[in-house]
């Protein structure tokens, strides 16, 4: 064990303070723990613009909209009544790596919040495969002062009350306007000038005067439809399922301003989405390091026990599992089950047990938990990260089993208890209630006539028989029809059978 000085004593901070605990603990994250991370930007707020950030996505250099001073009122009343707590910190997937604590935390909550956020989200967010994939780090504070001066400027310009309607009909839409499959690399406009000087070379080499001769054979008026129906479809590439990208390229009278505040707004939904994909992970991560991080600076020295015993009552604030009967449940807490399965996973490397090595026997007793770790939070998404990890033993200790509730019986059903089969079925099962195709309706654009009476017809694919709520998709259709400016359509089929089973309709306002 090291003897250092302490970095701190008593529960009072400066900056001086901040500055010391982030070098000891960047000390230990990269040189023993082996974590990467971007560079750090800590800034401190107060309790009420940590609220506003709560109203606005969390994030606080948003764009102003109504809806977020809506929440602000109920986030700050619950706050003011006791009846719910603010996070103790934020944090801004960008490069510099923007973290955000509250000036009234104590000093020890603000060495946890560095561990936590500046070193824990900070590790996964530069090196998790979706992040990488879809975040462009260097550019998300730009955008995000750029979508703030700009919707700005058009209230200015245009009316508070056209851009708040736009925004509107933009944000019941956010759900589905990402790209769920991997980005496509820009091409060049060299690359293209190329292509396009290829295949008129290969035209002009193959033609042959002789065709034009020949007489033209009479097609069938059905036949002729088809084609042209067929490459207006692949002009527009469809199907689409991004719709809030599809209406701002065609929507007939969208003005251009219009379709730049649906671009931004399908660029914040894009942002969040790999954070959707890995909310167990990520918390898991930054719980799981800070712990290692807190426990390993007080190992050596660097604070005492006061500050040992205050982390250890917030961190177990944290990691709290309710019971199902209890009445604060409202699901599994992905910073317990994340943490859980990190610990775990630490378990299985150091000291395994025979059925560990059954079921992991590239890690069981390999010694290197954090090389495990890093991989997985590199490489695996939450889906797969349980399917992968979720051992017998984490499924014992947290009581997990599987239950079936039909809506048509009475009677619940236990399907998976704990024996060799059931630890397959309850992993499964786990698994599936992370996966975002599962839990997002899958809507795509199938056609759209931009000649004729301009009618978009969008096609909702029903799994499992999960339509669509007929109050809420009447809503969100009308602010597609005021977008798009015409006609909206929506089938709702059965994927398996394609039975079609409702038809929506909406005009747009005039």
């Amino acid at each position: 064990m090291d003897n250092r000085t302490l970095l701190y004593e008593g529960s009072e901070w400066d900056f001086n303070h901040l500055r010391r605990v982030h070098d000891a603990i960047e000390e230990i994250a990269i040189g023993e723990m082996g974590l990467d991370v971007y560079r750090n930007q800590i800034e401190v707020i107060t309790s009420d613009q940590m609220l506003d950030a709560y109203a606005s996505f969390g994030m606080p250099l948003m764009y102003s909209h109504w809806s977020f001073g809506k929440r602000y009122s109920r986030e700050a009343l619950l706050y003011r009544k006791g009846a719910q707590s603010l996070a103790y910190e934020l944090v801004i997937n960008s490069d510099p790596c923007v973290a955000y604590v509250i000036e009234e935390n104590s000093m020890t909550m603000q060495t946890l919040v560095i561990a936590h956020a500046c070193f824990g989200h900070n590790h996964f967010f530069k090196n998790n495969y979706l992040f990488r994939q879809w975040t462009h780090a260097e550019r998300v504070l730009d955008d995000l002062a750029y979508a703030k001066r700009f919707i700005a400027e058009c209230e200015e310009r245009y009316g508070m009350q056209a851009v708040e309607r736009t925004l509107d009909a933009a944000h019941s839409l956010m759900s589905q306007g990402v790209s769920r499959y991997a980005p496509q690399r820009s091409v060049r406009s060299k690359d293209l000038a190329i292509k396009a000087e290829s295949r008129r070379s290969h035209e002009e080499a193959t033609y042959n005067d002789l065709w034009r001769t020949l007489p033209k054979t009479k097609e069938s008026p059905d036949k002729d439809d088809d084609v042209e129906q067929q490459l207006a479809a692949a002009a527009l590439r469809l199907p689409e399922e991004n719709l809030l990208r599809f209406l701002s390229l065609h929507a007939p009278k969208l003005k251009d301003w219009q379709r730049e505040v649906l671009d931004i707004v399908r660029k914040t939904a894009q942002y969040f989405y790999p954070q959707q994909q890995t909310q167990l992970m990520n918390e898991g991560c930054a719980t799981f390091v800070h712990y290692q991080l807190m426990n390993r600076l007080h190992e050596t020295g660097q604070v005492n026990d006061a500050a040992m015993l205050e982390f250890l009552h917030m961190h177990t604030a944290v990691v709290t599992q309710p019971d199902f009967d209890d009445q604060r449940f409202k699901g599994l807490n992905p910073y317990a089950l994340g943490f859980a399965m990190m610990k775990d996973i630490e378990r299985i490397c150091q000291t395994p047990e025979p059925e560990d090595e059954e079921w992991f026997p590239e890690i069981a007793g390999r010694g290197d938990f954090m090389g495990v770790l890093r991989d997985a939070w590199a490489d695996f998404r939450d889906e797969s990260f349980v399917l992968q990890f979720l051992s017998p033993h984490l499924i014992r200790k947290m009581r997990l089993f599987a239950v079936r509730d039909e809506t048509d019986s009475p009677h619940l059903s236990v399907e998976a208890i704990h024996d060799e089969s059931g630890y397959r079925e309850i992993r499964h099962r786990l698994a599936q209630q992370y996966d975002l195709s599962k839990r997002d309706p899958e809507i795509e654009v199938t056609e759209a006539d931009l000649k004729g009476n301009r009618r978009l017809v969008l096609t909702h694919r029903v799994r499992d028989g999960k339509t669509l709520s007929s109050s809420t998709c009447n809503r969100v259709l009308r602010h597609v029809a005021n977008l798009w400016g015409y006609r909206v359509r929506l089938i709702e089929v059965d994927a398996d059978t394609g039975t079609t089973l409702n038809d929506y309709d909406a005009v747009a306002l005039p």
